[in-house]
């Protein structure tokens, strides 16, 4: 993702959205004006062109409700018109882009002054598909990260940090003929990176219908807030991904209702890290007595509200036979006892669990968060032979800090793991290092609760300097660290069917 001063567009963008937010609008709720917005104005642009150069030419905005009736408008009528056509455009199809980018789609410029300056100066201004995609992509992608660092909106749980996904993305190697899901896709991070990863790598061995059928269909996200779903369906289409004219590739909706109607070849996810869900998924384990609102899972192995839980059985699922996978998980997944002690247990021995990237804090933009990457396949079980028989756990975490303002995680921190990882070579020539160790399924299967939460013993010179962190570094960390345990505790708790006591914000 290109930095904010890099991307001249970018820039253009941030300075009218400190303008709105100047007037009461937050991060998040500019991006998604902006979405509306560019949508309209790139249909129009599309509809200009002579048939020859587009294979588009499906009317995407009804006239009278299009780009140029908005132009036409000014003062209270721009305000009112614009209110029209976003009530208009709700009425589509939710299974299309336009469906998708418009449900539930509302007015919140506070004036129709300030609307009119960002229809006719910003965005009208600027052929929105002759500029180069990058250009655009990048800058809504910078927007995406600034709207997930507003604490207040939430939207930072949504947003994924582009370096761990591309990090995932260079050791799984999406494949031309992979299908591809994301559960829980958020802004479309996971979607986009492994679409670029085939098109830089597979392009020349690809036909223009080859190329077009891998935004049909070959890829495909769910996500269960109708906002963000908007955001992710733009993001991939100024990437290249998908159609404004035809399917959505997102789903609004919530995966974990129903048993998957499709497999994936691969599923990346970064599911919510939420602690219990309103609803309890029924396994083949059977329903608790008290518990009274539920969804039959039947291909799940246990019952639980745990949605960490719920998410990991259902990815699980919706693998195909010898698919393979990519979820990152908060570390209470790797050492809590009961519902998440047995499917760890399935994990060794049904999938090959074959490696863990641990996380430090300071990465995501939910404070506190201690959090893995998962990497297991699919395979076809041999009786009494688990399927996992080894696992590699790669940590980047003991003598680490990071920090979202003043040292966020970097494309080269994830260098080593990458190459370590040894992307498409057989994990037989995978050799141990101070940060990458083996472990063999007996000696997971000995450790107490099959605890996978694994350290090993501290190495100063893992870090390649033996000086102290700022102060304030450190006082972050040991916030960060107080803040998982508690989260921590109340999953425990929301697991054994107790209330919860309330949460004491360590920010405060």
């Amino acid at each position: 993702m290109a930095d904010k001063k890099a991307n001249p567009l970018a820039a253009k963008l941030w300075e009218y959205c400190n303008v709105l937010r100047d007037n009461g609008l937050s991060t998040v709720e500019f991006v998604e004006q902006l979405t509306y917005l560019v949508f309209l104005k790139m249909a129009d642009e599309t509809n200009a062109k002579p048939p020859s150069e587009t294979k588009e030419r499906v009317t995407l905005v009804p006239v009278g409700y299009d780009w140029r009736s908005l132009m036409e408008k000014a003062g209270s009528d721009l305000g009112d018109h614009y209110r029209v056509i976003l009530a208009e455009l709700a009425k589509k199809d939710p299974s299309t882009a336009v469906g998708t980018l418009f449900a539930g789609s509302q007015n919140r410029i506070p004036n129709d002054n300030l609307l009119r300056k960002l229809i006719v100066d910003l965005i009208d201004a600027m052929d929105w598909n002759e500029l180069a995609y990058y250009l655009t992509a990048d800058a809504f992608e910078v927007l995406l990260a600034r709207s997930a660092e507003d604490i207040k909106t939430g939207a930072g749980q949504y947003f994924t940090p582009r370096p761990l996904v591309n990090a995932i993305i260079d050791a799984v190697q999406p494949q031309p003929t992979d299908i591809i899901a994301d559960p829980a896709c958020g802004t479309g991070g996971f979607l986009i990176a492994a679409h670029h990863y085939i098109l830089k790598h597979h392009a020349d061995e690809l036909s223009w219908d080859e190329n077009r059928a891998i935004g049909s269909g070959q890829f495909w996200g769910q996500e269960l807030v109708p906002n963000t779903a908007r955001l992710a369906v733009m993001n991939m289409l100024l990437h290249g991904l998908g159609s404004a004219a035809g399917q959505s590739l997102v789903v609004t909706e919530d995966a974990l209702l129903t048993q998957p109607s499709r497999h994936a070849s691969l599923v990346l996810a970064h599911p919510p890290f939420g602690k219990k869900a309103a609803i309890t998924a029924a396994g083949r384990n059977g329903v608790a007595g008290k518990e009274d609102v539920h969804y039959p899972r039947n291909d799940f192995l246990v019952t639980t509200s745990n949605k960490q839980a719920n998410f990991l059985q259902h990815i699980m699922s919706l693998m195909e036979m010898n698919g393979r996978a990519a979820v990152i998980v908060p570390d209470n997944v790797l050492f809590e006892t009961g519902t998440c002690s047995t499917l760890r247990r399935r994990l060794l021995d049904y999938f090959d669990l074959h490696t863990i990237l641990r996380l430090p804090t300071g990465v995501f933009y939910a404070g506190g968060i201690k959090a893995n990457v998962l990497f297991f396949d699919k395979r076809v079980r041999t009786e009494g032979k688990p399927n996992t028989a080894k696992l590699w756990i790669y940590d980047l975490r003991t003598g680490l800090q990071f920090s979202l303002k003043h040292k966020p995680l970097q494309q080269a921190d994830l260098a080593e793991f990458v190459e370590l990882y040894l992307p498409g070579k057989p994990r037989t020539d995978r050799v141990e290092t101070e940060r990458f160790r083996c472990f063999s399924y007996d000696e997971l299967i000995a450790r107490e609760h099959l605890n996978l939460d694994i350290t090993w013993k501290e190495d100063s010179s893992l870090d390649g300097a033996h000086s102290a962190p700022p102060p304030g570094l450190i006082a972050r960390e040991i916030v960060e660290s107080l803040e998982a345990a508690l989260s921590q505790f109340a999953a425990v708790a929301d697991e054994l069917g107790s209330t919860p006591a309330p949460q004491t914000d360590m920010r405060q």
